[in-house]
């Protein structure tokens, strides 16, 4: 049992260690190919581009996953659990609120009323 305890960390660092020199790769290829040529700047080094990877996982949050996923879950618990003890009527406020507020469904805008076109 112990050897799988072993073997199975074993693997996760060999997994985290090749995902990130693929990243940092990704990053130094990116900016080698794009940046120099249109703003002019130097070409940067594997340890640079995983400087850069870090900087950016630090200042934006990093990608996916982590503590940021269980927080996720208890906010969906929870808004799960207020709209389990809304009355119909105040579910369809709460949705009218969330769409004036967000512009409908995907980010779309809601459209005037035909009434609000006819002006003249």
């Amino acid at each position: 049992m112990k050897k799988f305890w072993i073997r199975k960390g074993l693997l996760m660092a060999t997994f985290i260690i090749a995902a990130t020199v693929l990243f940092t790769l990704v990053v130094m290829g990116l900016w080698n190919a794009i940046l120099p040529a249109v703003l002019g700047v130097k070409s940067v080094t594997f340890i640079q581009a995983l400087g850069i990877l870090l900087l950016s996982k630090i200042l934006f949050g990093g990608f996916r996953g982590g503590w940021r996923g269980a927080r996720s879950h208890e906010w969906k618990q929870s808004m799960k659990d207020k709209w389990e003890t809304m009355t119909p009527g105040q579910r369809d406020e709460f949705k009218a609120e969330w769409k004036n507020r967000c512009g409908g469904r995907w980010g779309m805008k809601p459209q005037n009323d035909a009434s609000e076109t006819t002006r003249g």
